[in-house]
């Protein structure tokens, strides 16, 4: 079904051909790990149209039940399961060399020469055995997705988000004051420790950045507070609560995107994040530097377009529950989330009264929520949305008797570990009378059926979210992919920007955070793209639900800067 061109040199050097038929269809280069090879064709202008991760894929492989058969997943760990994620843009930390070797790690020294043809061949070979007559279309999808997220990743790193340092600079200079020097607080930060020593009369020594040193004055002073949280401050009554909460507020803006954030990730007006493609267990992506998945408001004013461009930032309306309503064919809870607001249509629909409840309750169903409003509201939601609670909740009573759940295309949960083991061996024990000591050094009996019950329940939680999060994190693969090759379909820009190529002069993506993007787009062609966006919603609807009729709608706006999309 398509041409594998595998590499076994660099991408300049020589290639085979690994041909599965002989259909007119275009090459899927297939490479170690797109991080080690994308970014240098990248930095030439060249654009992969489509590729094969085979690092990724043999994670996936290894977990996934539908392929628990395979010799790939039934075979001893080896090399291929030893290769560390890189994250995209981040260059190997060894001079470059040909696909097939690789550094384990400090610990082994040898390299070990990786076969990617053989490896090619068996993960094809436990696609096409995978249980179920969908088991193959499943996992063929999953890893095309994973493959096509890690070329996102690596094109929005090579582009970057487009970033004007001198409002970031100015941002932070009406908040904190003038720069300091090394070593020192902003001048606003220094008057409100002051005001703080003050308010508990506290000696000029004490640091609020350390907070066992806080918390010990916070109680001297007879401020009655068990720990820093801002809740708990904020129902205090004391002089102190009103300087102390605006200091973590301006702290946090400080550590996570002061100054030093901006000389470090900040350059020729592109902020360019290490996204790591896979890096939850979930399949959600992660960051391993930048922090790109939690940019608070307040800076995201600095991601400007660059002059005659805009940004098209879209973001998919409750896409959990809409994915939720899909994976268990629920149609009445479809039919709630159709053309709008999902929870507004679960209160028409005389499930619940009101929208907060319809958010908590299904917040709960798909977290494990067991107290409060999420309790009292869940027996309702699980009468008129049977087959949707239900999904779930037959999904947490497979993870407290350790079992395996997948997502719809196939990736599937780790095991419990060995607390979670140990905790129900020792709850057996219990039950037997024994009276042995447990395995984590006490006796037997009501506390370790206690212990086992939480671990129970805490696998429950995690396995109920698991497979609502994981396929909710493929449909975002799949929007990412559809919207990538729908923005290389549009025209080019007649004024170019200021990314590098083969992005110069074409709407490019630059951003995603779990349910949203942001594209850089000619501003002749924004409205273009934020059509190209939503069809490409609807596209990632179909490929995993196919005629299934859940929405999945789309909050889109054009702007000039970030902030204005919020």
């Amino acid at each position: 079904m398509s041409t594998y061109a595998v590499h076994v040199g660099s991408p300049e050097q020589r290639r085979v051909e690994h041909v599965v038929d002989g259909l007119p269809e275009p090459v899927r280069e297939t490479w170690d790990d797109t991080n080690r090879w994308y970014p240098r064709l990248l930095a030439e202008g060249r654009r992969v149209e489509r590729s094969h991760d085979l690092r990724l894929s043999h994670v996936l492989l290894r977990r996934s039940q539908l392929a628990a058969g395979s010799a790939l997943a039934q075979r001893d760990p080896g090399p291929w399961d030893s290769l560390a994620a890189v994250p995209a843009g981040r260059e190997p930390t060894t001079a470059p060399r040909p696909v097939g070797l690789f550094e384990l790690g400090p610990q082994h020294a040898p390299r070990v020469e990786l076969d990617t043809v053989a490896e090619l061949r068996d993960q094809l070979a436990a696609v096409a055995g995978a249980d179920g007559p969908d088991g193959p279309g499943r996992l063929r999808m999953l890893l095309a997705a994973e493959s096509a997220g890690a070329l996102v990743a690596a094109e929005m790193h090579h582009a970057g988000v487009p970033w004007r340092a001198d409002v970031h600079d100015r941002i932070l200079r009406d908040a904190l004051g003038p720069r300091p020097r090394p070593g020192e607080r902003p001048a606003l930060m220094e008057d409100l420790v002051a005001r703080i020593r003050a308010a508990l009369d506290a000696p000029p020594t004490l640091n609020p950045d350390s907070h066992p040193d806080l918390l010990k004055a916070l109680q001297y002073a007879g401020v009655g507070v068990r720990s820093l949280r801002k809740w708990e401050l904020e129902r205090t009554d004391h002089p102190v609560v009103e300087p102390l909460l605006e200091y973590k507020k301006l702290s946090r803006l400080l550590t996570a995107n002061g100054w030093s954030w901006l000389d470090t990730w900040v350059r020729d007006g592109r902020f360019r994040t290490e996204y790591v493609v896979g890096g939850v267990v979930t399949g959600r992506w992660a960051s391993s530097g930048g922090g790109a998945l939690q940019l608070p408001r307040q800076v995201r004013r600095a991601v400007v377009a660059d002059p005659g461009w805009k940004l098209v930032v879209a973001d998919a309306a409750q896409l959990e529950p809409r994915v939720l309503a899909g994976l268990a064919h629920d149609e009445r809870m479809a039919a709630a989330g159709r053309g709008g607001d999902m929870y507004a249509g679960i209160v028409a629909s005389g499930a619940v009264a009101t929208r907060d409840h319809a958010k908590v309750g299904m917040l709960g169903a798909m977290y494990g929520g067991t107290t409060g409003d999420s309790a009292l509201v869940l027996p309702r939601l699980a009468k008129a949305f049977p087959d949707a609670i239900g999904l779930v909740e037959r999904a947490a009573q497979a993870g407290e008797r350790g079992e395996v759940v997948s997502t719809l295309l196939g990736r599937s949960s780790p095991r419990p570990g060995e607390s979670w083991q140990a905790a129900q061996e020792g709850a057996y024990a219990a039950d037997d009378g024994g009276g042995a000591d447990d395995a984590e050094g006490g006796r037997s009996g009501p506390d370790a059926q206690a212990r086992a019950r939480s671990y129970t329940r805490a696998w429950g939680r995690f396995t109920r979210n698991f497979v609502v999060q994981g396929t909710a994190a493929e449909w975002a693969l799949c929007w990412l992919a559809s919207i990538r090759r729908r923005l290389w379909d549009l025209p080019v820009a007649a004024a170019p920007g200021a990314a590098p190529a083969p992005f110069a002069d074409r709407a490019h993506l630059v951003f995603f955070l779990h349910d949203e993007v942001v594209v850089h787009a000619p501003a002749e062609l924004a409205e273009a793209v934020a059509e190209e966006v939503r069809a490409a919603a609807a596209e990632a609807g179909r490929l995993l639900f196919g005629e299934f009729p859940v929405d999945f709608p789309l909050t889109v706006a054009v702007v000039d800067h970030y902030a204005e999309a919020k």
